[in-house]
This record gives C-alpha cells, sequence and structure tokens, in this order.
C-alpha cells in the first residue's frame, strides 16, 4: 500500500494513562460497598449494567459513574445510602480532572512527525467535554492538524472520516492501544493499522484470539517506533 496522507492517534492509553485511573476509582468503589456484595459480585453486575447502558450513556467518567450508582441500587433493592452515592460521584468527579502524564516518547514521536510534515489527527471515542479537557490538560493540542472525537470507532465511523478528508482507505494510518476499536475496524476497510499495546485493557475493548486470524496489522512494542515504521511504508511506496 502508499504511504498514509493522514496519521491519526488514539488518546487514552496510546498517549497518555486512562484505563489505571478507571481501576483504581472500581477497587475503591468495592471497597466502599463490600458490605453489600463481593468484589467479584460487584465486578459481573457492574459489567453487565455498563454493556446495558452503553448505547445510551457510551463512554466515559459519567457512564461510570451512573453505571456503578445502577449497579448497586439493583444489588441492594434499593438500600444504598445518599452518603454512598455522594462517594460513588466523588470517585468519578475525580476522573474528569486527573492530571495528564504523557506515556514515554509521545512528545519526541509528535515532534518528528510534525518535522516531517505528515498531517496528525487526534482521533478518540468517548464524552466531547472530557476528551476534549483531557486534550487541553495535556497539552499535545499543537501537534495535531485535526481533531475528532466520535462516539464509537468502528467501520462506518472510519468510512464517514475517510470521506470527510477525501481520503482512500490505504492512505490512512491508524495508531493505538484497542484492538477492538483502532485496529479491527481500520484493518477491515483496507487501511493502515497500527497496535501498540498498553498494559491494561477495558473488558469492552477485549478481543478474541479468533477474531484477529487474517487480520492485517502491524505491532509495535512502543510509539518510539513510529517515525522508523513511517520510513518503511514510505520507501515501500
Amino acid at each position: 500500500m502508499p504511504a498514509p496522507k493522514l496519521v491519526a492517534f488514539d488518546a487514552d492509553d496510546t498517549l497518555w494513562p486512562n484505563q489505571p485511573h478507571y481501576d483504581y476509582a472500581e477497587a475503591q468503589l468495592y471497597e466502599l460497598l463490600t458490605h453489600y456484595a463481593d468484589a467479584d459480585t460487584l465486578g459481573q453486575h457492574f459489567y453487565q449494567v455498563q454493556r446495558r447502558n452503553l448505547p445510551l450513556f457510551g463512554y466515559g467518567a459519567k457512564s461510570f459513574m451512573l453505571g456503578m450508582i445502577e449497579t448497586v441500587i439493583e444489588l441492594t433493592h434499593g438500600r444504598v445510602t445518599g452518603h454512598e452515592i455522594q462517594q460513588i460521584l466523588e470517585y468519578g468527579k475525580r476522573l474528569l480532572d486527573f492530571p495528564i502524564e504523557l506515556l514515554p516518547h509521545v512528545p519526541e514521536v509528535l515532534t518528528t512527525l510534525k518535522e516531517r510534515k505528515i498531517p496528525l489527527m487526534l482521533l478518540t471515542k468517548g464524552d466531547l467535554f472530557d476528551q476534549e479537557s483531557k486534550l487541553a490538560r495535556s497539552g499535545l493540542g499543537e501537534y495535531f492538524d485535526h481533531l475528532e472525537i466520535v462516539s464509537e470507532k468502528n467501520e462506518d465511523t472510519y468510512r464517514r472520516i475517510l470521506a470527510r478528508y477525501q481520503l482512500l482507505p490505504e492512505e490512512f494510518l491508524m495508531i493505538g492501544n484497542s484492538l477492538k476499536s483502532d485496529v479491527l475496524p481500520v484493518a477491515c476497510l483496507g487501511a493502515h493499522a497500527v497496535y501498540v499495546p498498553y498494559h491494561t485493557t477495558w473488558i469492552h475493548e477485549r478481543v478474541p484470539a479468533e477474531e484477529l486470524e487474517g487480520v492485517a496489522f502491524h505491532q509495535i512494542s512502543s510509539l518510539a517506533e513510529v517515525p522508523d515504521y513511517l520510513t518503511e511504508l514510505e520507501l515501500q511506496g
């Protein structure tokens, strides 16, 4: 395939840590609510509530808060106290303003690509206000020529983005930590997909191994490998 004309980066757990903050908040909530149910019961019910509510609430801290409140109301048959609901809200609010700490090599890689005049896009899913706030706190806004915050990352979403920017699939490259959101739908369209694993993955973003059979994508261990990979694509093109 020819070298890409637009390179898109995922945000959460690709440019900065996100899931660890949610894992910590979830652990705090399970400790708070342990007198109602054990962590496994809470976790399994919370997972089902989140799956049920994703089409309604989408992704992000607000959806997390609402899902946990609904979980504990259902498990306690309404016996949860107002104080405990207030604690859930407080834990959730912390997910909306935690300090952004960039992952290794992020500034250097983005600087290198900008110097090479490669158009860059930040392409992330979730709550608009939440994602815009994280980008502002990261200080990375100046690196990106385009910003797309979407409610879901699937083939239809990527088709719309390709059409909006008048790109053929082979002219687009997506880099991210989610096989479900950043790799599979992109690769299925015939575009470049680069997978950079993160040490923890939200359960809703995990993909069974059989779904990856025959899917063409490039895996890297660090964002530091991105400039060399792009050079390789340019030489091949």
